[in-house]
């Protein structure tokens, strides 16, 4: 069972360190506290500087984060859309199979031919599509209907793959 308290930042523990805070701290902000200090190596590795399974963390809070913030409108204008090739892989690594359709859903929605870079994306949210507006609007509809929590199978996800993530740059 995990606590109650919120952590609220990284500042420096390492991957053990995080895990063996679960039973003090709420899981959804040891996993922010994963994601801040994933995001903030990336700066200094880039992606590919990363490990498949620290790109993971990264990815599926990213879908989190900027969903239940402002749709996957926002996904596909913030700069987590540099994450969107992992999207899918990712929802489907920690089991969210059904939030991984949905995902789906929304990339195709985008209309892309050929590959989902930061480009292509920007290229397809540039035109005005009243269509791709509300096939988003209703991904986001059936994201908030699933009441998902991604939090608790990404703290497995890290947990098992503890050897994969570190927080060190």
């Amino acid at each position: 069972m995990s606590g109650t308290k919120w952590l609220d930042a990284h500042t420096g523990q390492t991957t053990a360190e995080l895990i063996a805070l679960e039973a003090d701290y709420r899981v959804d902000s040891l996993v922010l506290a994963f994601d801040q200090a994933l995001a903030e190596k990336a700066v200094c590795e880039g992606l590919a500087g990363l490990t498949a399974e620290e790109r993971v963390v990264l990815a599926v809070e990213a879908i989190e984060r900027e969903v239940n913030n402002g749709g996957y409108d926002q996904l596909f204008t913030d700069s987590s859309k540099q994450l969107a090739p992992y999207f899918i892989d990712a929802l489907d690594t920690i089991g969210a199979a059904e939030v991984a359709k949905l995902t789906r859903r929304a990339i195709d929605a985008l209309g892309i031919e050929g590959a989902l870079t930061v480009e292509s994306i920007d290229r397809a949210m540039d035109v005005d599509s009243e269509e791709r507006d509300d096939s988003l609007a209703e991904c986001d509809e059936a994201y908030y209907d699933l009441s998902c929590d991604l939090a608790d199978p990404l703290f497995a996800y890290i947990k098992t793959n503890r050897a994969r993530i570190s927080l060190e740059s």
